[in-house]
């Protein structure tokens, strides 16, 4: 932890916000969260924005360049008894864009203009710029929606009334449009205070992540909407203002799949004393108006699933009901080790709520006897059954053997070395795998000493791909939650992994080329190009026995084996690589497994 920069941040508001926190939470929760607050991303990021800044070149060169066909963009903010500076700011962060084809369209809902109005009227003179008094308070949502009337634009953004735009943010908007077609394009953004101007806590989003934004309304600001679609899906809805823009991404995303994302901080979201962006407690009203909108939005999809809060504010869970009583092949490889696998079994058959599953353990190449007589003990026994690979160890071909004796609907690749801790694990992941655009499911995986194992897999990471969070401690949620969230990935681990037996069949299994490395990382990759999603499920939880040290390869033979996989996955994802993983983003270093900004 940072003392310094705990000591700096010390004043009234924030120790008063402290004691807050803590009389909610309790100590143990406030001592997580102290520690979060104070570490990792946040301790660079000063330094970081001194780079962010358009050189005097480039600021010229956006405003001279030549647009053969320029959206027109409508920039929509109601207004709401803003203080005078913050008002100010807000205006001329927009006129100081370097994309010259804009409108802003302000509704004042103030109960008393003699504030608002007057500083409005000086920037008049701009007949980009248009002003609606509505005399009355309409609520958030209808507040917006009477700007939405104003607007002739080809593209709406909407913007708070106390926030404040980067000059280049249009500028990146308008090229996502003209260069992506997109129907949808949002930015990344970070928090600005009050009257300092001081930025910190930025939000570098993944690409479109559908699971995440069930988790979270992770796009918030800047988010720009093109006209036509606006109008298709009907504005924003007063029943759920607090969580209007969530509601209203959902829906958008409900009918277009031409999201485009700009990884670039264009928007700082402004925090004092009663914002949600500073004090989530202030709004617990915003936070089930989401809840809502997610239930809502998963119904209109097809789906059914409860949602609930986590502990907190503003994230959430879904649990999806299981259809019918689909059979869940239980893939085991095992050579020797018999008490680890045992305590693998006992796991399952005494800690699971779901009962309709097959185990096939796919022996291989076991030496030890007591192994054999342990096999003899439970083949054929509450769903067991035991085969035999004749060959070499070898992962890919291990389970793909193993599949060829499993009768389930959905098949469950599961180290020996795992214990389950959640009960209804097999449901979570069912519920997930049952989902028409799902084929793979990941778990959350913990070493012995309550550290994290595996909370998905960044393709990339440590040259092809590294798992996140590892060695964090469990009760940490990590950079914005994402520790605990369920969201899309790339690539989840196969020591804990349900794969939908259609995908499976659509790739035709696990690489054998990939004996031992990286094999769940082509899976995976391979079912993303069928269309799939990969889903991680962190509330479906358990240990996995690896040691933190397996892994290295440390004689000649294991070393080029190791190399040749490397290769292998290098030639065959290249441009994947070169372009990145879709769900990490451009500014996150990829020699950390932690989301450290990467250094510039």
């Amino acid at each position: 932890m940072d003392i310094k920069k705990v000591v700096k941040s010390l004043n009234v508001y924030t120790v008063k916000k402290g004691i807050a926190y803590l009389r909610q939470y309790g100590w143990k929760e406030f001592r997580v969260r102290l520690s979060e607050r104070f570490e990792g991303i946040e301790t660079d990021y000063g330094e970081w924005c001194k780079k962010d800044i358009l050189s005097e070149e480039e600021r010229q060169r956006q405003r001279d360049m030549v647009w053969e066909h320029p959206p027109l963009i409508s920039v929509v903010v109601p207004v709401f008894s803003t203080p005078e500076t913050f008002l100010r700011q807000m205006i001329e962060s927009v006129t100081a864009q370097t994309y010259p084809h804009w409108e802003l369209c302000i509704v004042d809902a103030s109960p008393d203009v003699s504030v608002t109005k007057p500083v409005i009227a000086e920037y008049l003179t701009d007949a980009r710029i248009r002003y609606k008094i509505l005399g009355e308070n309409l609520g958030i949502a209808d507040n917006t929606n009477k700007a939405f009337e104003m607007a002739k634009g080809d593209y709406i953004a909407l913007f708070d009334h106390d926030d404040l735009l980067c000059e280049n943010t249009l500028f990146e908007v308008a090229l996502a449009i003209q260069e992506r077609g997109a129907d949808v394009i949002y930015t990344d953004e970070d928090k600005i205070k009050g009257e300092t101007g001081e930025r910190y806590q930025p939000n570098f989003k993944p690409d479109f992540n559908l699971d995440l934004l069930r988790s979270n309304n992770y796009i918030c600001h800047l988010l720009v909407v093109k006209k036509e679609l606006l109008e298709c899906v009907g504005g924003l809805r007063r029943e759920y203002d607090g969580a209007q823009d969530h509601d209203f991404i959902l829906r958008c995303a409900e009918k277009t799949e031409k999201i485009a994302h700009v990884p670039k901080v264009l928007y700082h979201w402004r925090v004092h004393a009663s914002s949600t962006a500073d004090n989530p407690l202030s709004k617990k009203y915003a936070f089930d108006a989401g809840k809502h909108a997610v239930e809502d939005h998963i119904r209109r999809c097809g789906a059914q699933a409860e949602v609930t809060d986590t502990k907190f504010p503003g994230f959430y869970r879904a649990k999806y009901k299981v259809e019918g009583n689909p059979l869940v092949s239980i893939l085991i490889p095992n050579k020797d080790e018999r008490e680890t696998l045992r305590a693998c079994l006992d796991s399952i058959q005494k800690t699971s709520s779901y009962r309709n599953y097959e185990i096939i353990i796919i022996e291989n190449n076991s030496t030890e006897q007591e192994t054999f007589e342990y096999y003899n003990e439970i083949d054929g026994r509450d769903g067991v059954r035991v085969v035999y690979w004749k060959e070499g160890f070898n992962y890919s071909a291990l389970n793909n053997f193993g599949f060829t004796f499993a009768k389930g609907d959905y098949i469950l690749c599961l180290n020996n070395d795992i214990t389950v801790i959640t009960p209804d694990w097999l449901e979570r992941m069912i519920g997930q795998c049952q989902r028409q655009e799902v084929g793979i499911v990941g778990a959350r995986l913990y070493y012995p000493d309550d550290t994290i194992q595996h909370a998905g897999v960044i393709v990339g990471i440590g040259g092809v791909a590294g798992a996140l969070f590892v060695g964090m401690p469990r009760e940490r949620s990590g950079y914005l939650r994402k520790a605990i969230l369920q969201q899309d990935l790339s690539a989840v681990t196969a020591a804990c992994m349900m794969v939908d037996r259609h995908a499976w069949e659509a790739v035709g299994g696990f690489e054998e080329k990939l004996a031992v490395a990286f094999n769940d990382i082509d899976f995976c990759l391979r079912i993303r190009q069928k269309g799939y999603l990969v889903v991680y499920e962190p509330n479906a939880e358990m240990y996995h026995y690896e040691s933190k040290s397996r892994g290295y390869e440390d004689t000649p033979e294991k070393q080029m084996r190791f190399k040749s996989e490397i290769d292998f996955m290098q030639e065959r994802w290249k441009q994947f690589l070169e372009d990145g993983d879709p769900y990490y983003n451009p500014n996150f270093s990829l020699k950390t497994c932690d989301y450290s900004l990467k250094k510039r």
